[in-house]
């Protein structure tokens, strides 16, 4: 079990992280999955894994694939969401493992937005 101290000093981490994406300080393209029980559920435990492999394969040292909890979207799981330093955070939904290598290719290394794989309802 986590102290109140750690779990403060977790919260400043994030809220440090947070802050350098929106002011596009941050320097590492930050790639997240939606792993709550509905993302889970949904198949995003093999997209997870996907990416992993991916910014692993293709030697990506300015990207990190993380996890976070629910992304408010339920129905739309698999959620990855890409923050790219300077630039808006791009939400893609449905996502399986072959969309997530597209994702890595398309949009984290060739700087293109798959906008087949964009919220449009």
């Amino acid at each position: 079990m986590k102290t109140i101290a750690e779990i403060n000093a977790i919260r400043d981490k994030m809220k440090a992280e947070a802050a350098a994406i929106e002011s596009g300080k941050a320097l590492t393209t930050k790639i997240v999955v939606g792993m709550a029980t509905c993302g889970i559920a949904a198949g995003a435990k093999p997209v997870f894994d996907a990416l992993n492999d991916e910014v692993a394969k293709k030697n990506l040292v300015n990207a990190e694939v993380t996890f976070a909890g629910c992304l408010g979207m339920c129905k739309l799981e698999p959620i990855v969401e890409v923050y790219v330093p300077g630039q808006h955070k791009v939400t893609y939904i449905k996502v399986d493992a072959d969309k997530a290598r597209e994702i890595i290719d398309q949009h984290v290394i060739g700087g293109k937005i798959c906008t087949e794989y964009l919220v449009t309802e």
